[in-house]
């Protein structure tokens, strides 16, 4: 019969892996922040409570050691976390510079507190070793572990710091608290595989933890990855006038990535479970910020883990790297479920992002204050929508309520009140705004052509949007200049006034991922596309993962469609170590798959799961494959090479601020 399933669009919080790319030997220097944009500054530092200090309290709470300097390097000696850039310009004792936020610099000081973290007994943290936090809870033997961060190097430099100061234990078992690469991906690092089969360490994670972590990183990861570039500022030199923070973290690790498949699935809310004489009782709360979650309460310690369903910030219902958008409703449901079923039990509270918070009243605030917030971005963005407006004119209008507003830890250094409330519009009401004129409008380059046009010319335009730049008035001198670029990719003043104001409007975003996305933007304008070999979208680990059906489904969105039309190509693969047999049937520009093989299929090849994998993965072609043994071929070999020859390579580096 027909196989109905299909892989979930990527949703990851943050996963960029390696990436390789030919540097400019002379980039443009940035340029300092203009009148306008320091007079932005001062507002903010009037508008919020600076004097409030508690959070640096919290963040600085329970240290037990921080290393002078750090940086981690893989076996080759690269360099995949270095903290030690920021540290050579981000102090407590340092302003905000001219060219920064001041309330991203505040969360970009906060997430400098690294280290080994006491948070209460039996549980420590090391926190500022990657993007997210590896927890370490004390059991009668050993350690259990909670989220071993994102790549293999950052995990293994915490492990040595928790075993230098608080002595070498074995771990007995890895929790997962959800599908994003950043709680998963450095488990090598920690632990030998071989004590997973041997029963010696146990591997725990919601339902369809798998699924969801290798399906994430397949159908859409080369646009994401790309996109990512932009959100991350993975270009961007660590100073003042570039890289500063991601808010959620400063930034992410760039080792290897590993993923060790659960071992036991948590399956219901108030499921408990007893490793190495800790009880942990757990929440599910999926679709919440990821689409398989959990939190977990420790009654023991009074301690409730809450994953990353709340952090000391507002975050994405949609990220700015592409994804699904995320169920802010849901979401403030599950935080009610959590206060709901635990606040009254509760002395600390922690996270897999930042710091934690202690004290019953301080953490019913907390929590009460984090689940207004994504309820009150829902209820009145779709209140907004049933009278009328569209979501560029909701995300213009809504503002918070003071209440909510004024406390840091809903402050968008992640996600942004204005682009959470367009994704509530999307989640509802999806692309087409009603207007007719947005329903088959332009394509960028011939509207930009006919807007230049109606402005009077590429001369006009400029000399208007100067006018308008000295005004301070960005975010419409942005919108003009975006069309000058478009209708005219080689003109460079419109390009260089372009990125410059690209620069200011990063300079102002109190966001990270705003601000690396408009200071890339500026940094592309005027150094051209990087060129070399992009980021790798998938680790061997999640790549070994996948099913036969994910990589048919990926194998489906490379297919170019209008070569393929005319084309029928039936092709059947017995996949001896899986005992398996599938049939790939080109036909109608689509590829569909059945999972039995087919009678008249104009070849078959009868192989290994795993050698399938090594082929994608660059480790031999079919043909050596088939030379060695491990493949073997019936029927028209042409017919896979005629399948293969229609299956699109994805260009990594695709323009975005240029046609």
């Amino acid at each position: 019969m027909f196989s109905t399933r299909s892989s979930r669009a990527l949703a990851m919080a943050a996963a960029l892996p390696w990436f390789a790319v030919a540097a400019h030997a002379e980039p443009q220097a940035p340029k300092p922040a203009t009148e306008a944009t320091r007079q932005a500054h001062a507002a903010v530092l009037k508008a919020l409570p600076f004097n409030d200090r508690q959070d640096f309290e919290d963040a600085q709470r329970g240290l037990i050691a921080q290393p002078k300097e750090l940086s981690i390097r893989d076996a080759n000696g690269k360099v995949v976390w270095d903290m030690a850039s920021y540290q050579r310009f981000i102090g407590l004792d340092k302003a905000a510079p001219d060219s920064v936020n001041p309330s991203l610099w505040r969360i970009a000081q906060l997430n400098m507190q690294y280290g080994l973290f006491k948070v209460t007994d039996k549980i420590y943290q090391v926190r500022g070793y990657d993007l997210s936090n590896i927890t370490f809870i004390e059991g009668q033997s050993g350690w259990i572990v909670f989220d071993p961060l994102l790549s293999v190097e950052a995990a293994k430099a915490a492990l040595a710091l928790v075993e230098e100061h608080l002595g070498k234990k074995p771990i007995v078992a890895v929790v997962y608290s959800h599908s994003h690469a950043d709680h998963f991906g450095g488990v090598r690092g920690i632990i030998n595989e071989q004590d997973v089969k041997d029963g010696k360490v146990r591997i725990i994670a919601p339902p369809d933890f798998a699924e969801h972590a290798v399906s994430e990183n397949i159908i859409a990861g080369n646009a994401m990855s790309r996109r990512a570039v932009y959100m991350y500022g993975a270009m961007l030199p660590r100073n003042a006038q570039g890289g500063v923070s991601a808010g959620l973290g400063q930034t992410i690790s760039t080792g290897q990535i590993s993923l060790i498949r659960p071992t036991e699935e948590v399956t219901r809310t108030g499921q408990e479970l007893t490793v190495d004489g800790v009880k942990m009782v757990f929440q599910l709360t999926p679709g919440s910020e990821a689409p398989t979650e959990m939190n977990t309460y420790f009654p023991q310690f009074k301690a409730l883990w809450m994953a990353e369903n709340v952090t000391r910030q507002m975050h994405n219902v949609y990220t700015l790297r592409g994804a699904e958008v995320r169920d802010a409703l849901q979401w403030s449901h599950f935080i009610e479920q959590s206060l709901e079923l635990y606040g009254g039990k509760v002395d600390v509270e922690f996270q897999s992002h930042h710091w934690p918070t202690w004290g019953k009243e301080r953490i019913a605030r907390f929590l009460g204050k984090q689940r207004d917030l994504y309820k009150y971005i829902h209820d009145q963005t779709v209140r907004l929508m049933n009278e009328g407006y569209n979501g560029e004119e909701i995300a213009e209008a809504i503002t918070l309520p003071p209440e909510l507003d004024q406390e840091w830890f809903n402050r968008g250094y992640y996600g942004t009140l204005k682009h959470n409330a367009r994704a509530v519009y999307q989640r509802y009401m999806g692309w087409y705004d009603a207007n007719p004129s947005n329903l088959d409008n332009l394509p960028p380059v011939p509207a930009a052509k006919k807007y230049v046009e109606y402005m009077g010319g590429e001369a006009e335009l400029l000399r208007k949007a100067r006018i308008d730049f000295d005004k301070g008035e960005y975010r419409w001198v942005a919108e003009a200049l975006k069309h000058a670029v478009f209708a005219d990719p080689q003109n460079q003043q419109a390009k260089e006034m372009l990125a410059d104001t690209y620069e200011q409007l990063g300079y102002q975003a109190e966001a990270g991922p705003w601000r690396s996305v408009y200071l890339q933007g500026a940094y592309e304008l005027r150094n051209g596309v990087p060129q070399g070999a992009g980021m790798k979208t998938a680790s061997a680990d999640m790549i070994s993962a996948m099913t036969p059906e994910m990589l048919f489904d990926y194998l489906a969105v490379r297919l170019n469609g209008p070569a393929a039309a005319g084309k029928k190509i039936s092709l059947n693969l017995n996949f001896t170590d899986l005992d398996k047999h599938y049939n790939l049937r080109v036909e109608n520009g689509v590829l569909n798959y059945r999972d039995q093989a087919a009678d008249n299929a104009d070849a078959s090849l009868t192989l290994k799961m795993s050698t399938l994998i090594g082929i994608q993965m660059g480790q031999g072609t079919l043909e050596q494959k088939i030379k060695a043994g491990e493949v073997k071929l019936q029927g028209q070999p042409q017919a896979f090479s005629d399948f293969t020859g229609l299956l699109d390579n994805f260009n990594f580096w695709f323009n975005i601020v240029t046609p």
